[in-house]
């Protein structure tokens, strides 16, 4: 099968070299054309539109930062959905809202298009590497048609279930990790108040039940004051604003969902948007 790859930034990059260095033949198409350069040294062929991207692809991944650059790069003039491309699948590994994706995926229907919702997880690391791990909605069938390029790019893949149910995932694990970040900033917050090094407990916390890779990654930045994404907090932000909007559509109360959500923004306006979110250490740090 012959790929394409849209949005070659901090996940696509990476993402898109592990394709090339499995073999695959991937066109791709960026805003910037110093995004594909490096790209294209590995083997990669650029594009002039998006939708030659289409028309030279069987898959085409797609990973943008939100809903509205989902919707642009399929439905703008000149773009996926422009193709026209009767059995191209389009798989989106960005964070957007699960009923934008399945009003998405209605409006390519009648054209034989196929919208797949697969966020993942795992930050650049697990991108670099190839471990990410896909939260996938779809069919069965596309599901396997997809599943062996996947392997490409994690480790862990995974059928949630129908069209939106990988970005449903993708929320739950956002609300998860927020929650966990922000409990470990006030575990170190409440030892060094204590007067105990931080660095110990941590060892003591990962051979024990509190054990996660948040508090392995997190908890080591957070003690070391440096915030390299990993996920920046403006992105992370965004992503818990998804599940604030859904909350909101459902009546749901989501009271943690909701104090993390508050969190991730002031943290983004103190300076911190473009660092990793587990900077909201810095944030909670200084709360009296």
């Amino acid at each position: 099968m012959k790929l394409g790859y849209i949005g070659l930034g901090l996940m696509g990059a990476p993402c898109t070299k592990n394709l090339l260095q499995a073999g695959y033949e991937v066109h791709i198409w960026a805003r910037r054309p110093e995004s594909t350069a490096p790209l294209e040294k590995l083997g990669a062929k650029a594009c002039a539109s998006l939708a030659e991207v289409a028309n030279n692809a069987d898959i085409v991944f797609l990973n943008v930062s939100d809903t509205r650059d989902v919707e642009e790069v399929i439905f703008c003039e000149n773009g996926l959905a422009a193709s026209g491309k009767s059995g191209l699948v389009i798989v989106d590994m960005g964070t957007i809202s699960a009923t934008a994706t399945r009003e998405m995926a209605e409006r390519l229907a009648p054209s034989g298009i196929t919208l797949v919702d697969a966020p993942v997880s795992g930050g650049t690391v697990g991108a670099e590497q190839g471990t990410l791990s896909i939260m996938v909605g779809a069919t069965e069938e596309i599901f396997e048609k997809i599943r062996p390029v996947l392997t490409a790019m994690g480790r862990s893949i995974t059928r949630i279930g129908g069209c939106g149910a990988g970005q449903v995932a993708k929320s739950c694990n956002q609300i998860a990790i927020t929650a966990t970040i922000a409990a470990i900033a006030e575990a170190v917050k409440f030892s060094a108040a204590m007067g105990v090094d931080f660095a110990p407990i941590r060892e003591a916390l990962l051979g024990g039940f509190a054990s996660s890779r948040v508090l392995e990654l997190h908890g080591k930045r957070m003690m070391d004051g440096h915030y390299e994404p990993g996920f920046k907090t403006a992105l992370h932000a965004k992503d818990m604003g998804i599940v604030e909007s859904i909350a909101a559509e459902l009546d749901l109360v989501l009271p943690v969902s909701s104090l993390g959500t508050e969190l991730l923004r002031k943290t983004a306006a103190a300076g911190y948007a473009e660092q990793d979110s587990s900077a909201m250490y810095e944030l909670i740090k200084e709360m009296r």
